[in-house]
């Protein structure tokens, strides 16, 4: 089984994803690409579970083609993390961190395996920051530069409150809504 980023360590009790921010140049600027979740149509990146025999930053590759039918090469370092609440009974909720791999586009096919069940749409960093109702992927995005050094980016890698100042609601992408 793959092993997470080891400079990365999940939180107790948080179930580990991985992410693709897959992007791009046009016209010299740089663009994002969301989808939509399949449930409820929110705005949001391609991610999935470890996938066995595959690292991090594959699995966020093979999760960008199945759900937006993205071709690229995804960065082997890991440029944040955000967390989030999966569920929607409150008995069945499950706190879920993800680690984002950038993934430069190379191209978007017309058909993919979850073509029918979701949207897909390039942004500005800035105007997808808006459009993603997670507040840690908001931050990420926001942030978001292809070619910052590692350094450049070393800024908080969560941007949730600390253990234990949470909530977590039904149905909502943001699992760090302070008390």
């Amino acid at each position: 089984m793959p092993q997470p980023d080891p400079a990365i360590r999940p939180r107790p009790g948080a179930h580990l994803q991985y992410a693709a921010l897959c992007w791009r140049l046009k016209a010299g600027r740089v663009e994002v690409l969301l989808i939509t979740s399949r449930e409820t149509g929110r705005w949001l990146i391609p991610r999935g579970w470890p996938m066995a025999g595959h690292s991090p930053p594959e699995t966020a590759r093979i999760e960008a083609w199945e759900e937006a039918g993205v071709c690229g090469t995804a960065g082997s370092d890991c440029i944040g993390v955000y967390s989030y609440a999966k569920g929607r009974a409150p008995e069945s909720l499950r706190l879920c961190q993800v680690q984002v791999y950038p993934l430069a586009v190379s191209r978007l096919a017309k058909t993919f395996p979850e073509q029918h069940q979701r949207r897909r749409k390039w942004f500005t960093p800035r105007k997808a920051a808006r459009k993603v109702a997670n507040e840690g992927l908001a931050a990420l995005l926001d942030r978001f530069d292809p070619f910052a050094s590692p350094l450049e980016r070393a800024t908080p890698l969560e941007t949730a409150p600390p253990e234990g100042h949470f909530r977590i609601s039904p149905g909502t992408e943001s699992a760090h809504d302070p008390l």
